[in-house]
C-alpha cells in the first residue's frame, strides 16, 4: 500500500487505469486470486483435509467458502484462479461443479441506470477486513467516482446495498429494512466469504442463513477479503460496464 502513496507524493496521484486496462500485479497480487488444483486433476485427499473450512472436495472448489489461507498450497494447488472474480451466481463459485462457470445469473439488473450507481455499505457482523478494501475503493488510487460508483449514507438514496459480514440474529431485520428501503430498480453485493457461506464462521451459534437465504442476491464477491479490483468488479457488473460484459 506504501508504494502508490509515495508515487503520489513524489510524482502526483496517480489513478489505477482499471477497468480501462487490465489490472497490475500490484493491483491484484497472486495472492488474492483463487487456489486451484493442478488443470485435469481432482483435489487430492491431502488437499481437501487441509482446508478449514470445508471448500475443497474430491469433486470441486468452492470459491464461496475459501478465504485464502493458503494451507491448501503444498498440496497439489496454486493461486491462479481469475483476477476478477465476481459472479452473478452462487453456483458460478463452484468449480468443477454441474453449472459450468459463466452460464448463469441475472445479466446486469442495473443497466438502465447508466454509468452512475450509489452505494450503501451495511456491515452484519464482519472483521473489519472487507470495510477496509470497500473504503479504498474512495482513495485517489482507485477513485470509485471516477467511474460513477458513489457512497451514500442512507439506503433511501441508494442503488446497491453492499454487504460485508456474515449475518447475526441481530441484524436480519436492519438488513431487511435497509434492502426495502433502496428503490426500485436495486441490486444486492455479497462481499467476502462471510456473507456468501458464512467463511471461517460457519456454524457459529447466533449466525443466521446466508446472505442468499434472507435476501436476492445479485452478485457475489468471493475473497477473505476481495480486492478493491475485485469489489468494482462487482459493482461494475451490475451494469454490464465491467471488463468481461465489454468483451475485454
Amino acid at each position: 500500500m506504501s508504494s502508490w502513496i509515495e508515487r503520489s507524493v513524489t510524482r502526483g496521484i496517480l489513478t489505477s487505469r482499471y477497468p480501462r486496462e487490465t489490472a497490475t500485479d500490484e493491483e491484484l497480487p497472486v495472492t488474492a486470486r483463487a487456489p486451484r488444483p493442478v488443470p485435469g486433476a481432482p483435489p487430492s485427499a491431502a488437499a481437501v483435509s487441509s482446508c478449514p473450512v470445508a471448500a475443497i472436495s474430491e469433486k470441486e472448489v468452492d470459491q464461496g467458502k475459501c478465504i485464502r489461507c493458503a494451507r491448501c498450497l503444498p498440496n497439489g494447488l496454486s493461486f491462479t484462479g481469475p483476477g476478477e472474480a465476481a459472479t452473478r451466481s452462487r453456483a458460478e463459485l463452484r468449480e468443477g461443479a454441474a453449472t459450468p462457470p459463466g452460464t448463469v445469473g441475472s445479466g446486469a439488473p442495473l443497466r438502465e441506470l447508466g454509468r452512475s450507481l450509489h452505494v450503501f455499505l451495511i456491515d452484519v457482523g464482519s472483521c473489519n477486513a472487507c470495510n477496509l478494501e470497500v473504503l479504498a475503493l474512495a482513495n485517489p488510487f482507485y477513485d470509485s467516482q471516477r467511474l460513477g460508483i458513489f457512497f451514500t449514507n442512507s439506503p433511501r438514496h441508494a442503488d446497491v446495498l453492499l454487504v460485508v459480514g456474515v449475518p447475526t440474529a441481530e441484524m436480519v431485520e436492519p438488513l431487511r429494512r435497509a434492502y426495502e428501503a433502496l428503490p426500485a430498480p436495486k441490486a444486492v453485493v455479497a462481499v467476502g466469504a462471510c456473507p456468501i457461506s458464512g467463511g471461517a464462521f460457519a456454524g457459529t451459534p447466533g449466525l443466521a442463513p446466508v446472505l442468499a437465504e434472507l435476501l436476492p442476491v445479485d452478485v457475489f464477491v468471493p475473497g477473505c477479503p476481495p480486492t478493491p479490483v475485485n469489489l468494482l468488479d462487482g459493482l461494475l457488473m451490475l451494469s454490464g460496464r465491467d471488463r468481461r460484459s465489454r468483451g475485454a
